[in-house]
C-alpha cells in the first residue's frame, strides 16, 4: 500500500524559503519517478516539478517555478523534496507528492500547506 506522508510548509513572508519533504513507502522508490503537485484554493491540482526514478538525473518543472524551485530525492531515506526559494504570493497552496507513473489505487497523502503572506 503506497503510503507519501508530506511535511514542511508553513508561513513565509514572499522572497522567503521553505523546503518540502514526502517520505514515501510501500513500493520500491528507486523504480518510479516523484511529482510535486500544487492545489491553491478554488484551482485545479497541477504538476510543478517532476524528478526521474533510480538517480534522478532528469528534472521537469512548470515555467511558474523553474529557476525558483528545485526538486531532489535522497533513495536511502526514500524521500523526496522540494527546495522553495524567492516564493511569491502565488505560491500558496496544499502541495502533494505522487509517484509517477502512479496507479489509480493510490491515495494521496494529506498534503502540506504553504501559505505565502506578509
Amino acid at each position: 500500500q503506497v503510503q507519501l506522508v508530506e511535511s514542511g510548509g508553513g508561513l513565509v513572508q514572499p522572497g522567503g524559503s521553505l523546503r518540502l519533504s514526502c517520505a514515501a513507502s510501500g513500493f520500491r522508490f528507486t523504480s518510479y519517478g516523484m511529482n510535486w503537485y500544487m492545489k491553491a484554493p478554488g484551482k485545479e491540482r497541477e504538476l510543478v516539478a517532476w524528478i526521474s526514478r533510480e538517480d534522478g538525473a532528469t528534472v521537469y518543472y512548470a515555467d511558474s517555478v523553474k529557476g525558483r524551485f528545485t526538486i531532489s530525492r535522497d533513495n536511502a531515506k526514500d524521500t523526496v523534496y522540494l527546495q522553495m526559494n524567492s516564493l511569491k504570493p502565488e505560491d500558496t497552496a496544499y502541495y502533494y507528492c505522487m509517484r509517477a507513473p502512479s496507479s489509480p489505487r493510490d491515495a494521496w497523502g494529506q498534503g502540506t500547506l504553504v501559505t505565502v503572506s506578509s
